[in-house]
């Protein structure tokens, strides 16, 4: 247990972290941090307490969903943007071409091994993953049109607002469920079953 709890605690703060490193790079962010973004030009709040807020605000949604939240669910929402918005205060902008391209990276290489832990750790979905897997079970939609539907819809609402989009949306689009396909087996603490390594990359990796 106390395993499965710092590998949680970790695994949030790292996510968080490696959001800031992406949001650094200016290459563009993934749809959920690009919808905090653009909410945080309009409101003057920091984008890493967007983030906490929008957390708590899906997780309303699960109430009509009849999701119910775990540990996870609330770490989540209290750890992914403070640690967001620390990274951001300590970090500044990258100043030239190469370090962006390595913020990039690095901020990708980050989430996807934050992005194991803390779901190999068992303590519940995050409010965003939650909110896909309630649209799921309640509407009967696949799995993937609930995540498009959902995604697509944040990502022009930020964009649209003023938050990055770029090559870095991109990349953390098409790189991320591969890369957690290989550090979800790493820190899983269940033995993994075939199941869960298929579905990792379309299914999860989201806050």
């Amino acid at each position: 247990m106390v395993r499965r709890v710092v590998q949680l605690i970790v695994g949030l703060a790292l996510y968080g972290a490696g959001d800031g490193v992406m949001i650094r790079a200016g290459f563009g962010v993934d749809p959920w941090t690009v919808f905090a973004q653009g909410l945080s030009v309009h409101t003057g709040i920091g984008v890493g307490w967007i983030t906490n807020i929008v957390g708590l605000l899906v997780l309303l949604l699960w109430i009509p969903l009849r999701q119910k939240p775990g540990i996870g669910t609330v770490a989540n929402i209290l750890l992914v943007g403070t640690a967001m918005q620390l990274t951001i205060a300590v970090l500044p902008p990258a100043d030239s071409l190469a370090l962006r391209i390595a913020f990039l990276v690095a901020g990708i290489l980050l989430v996807a091994v934050a992005s194991g832990l803390y779901i190999g750790a068992h303590f519940g979905p995050g409010p965003r993953d939650g909110l896909m897997i309630g649209m799921h079970a309640r509407l009967g939609w696949p799995i993937w049109v609930c995540r498009g539907t959902v995604e697509i819809t944040v990502l022009v609402v930020g964009w649209a607002l003023g938050g990055t989009v770029g090559i870095g949306t991109l990349a953390f689009a098409f790189g991320i469920g591969p890369l957690v396909g290989i550090t979800l087996p790493l820190f899983d603490t269940r033995r993994p079953s075939r199941a869960l390594r298929t579905e990792v990359p379309t299914a999860v990796v989201e806050r």
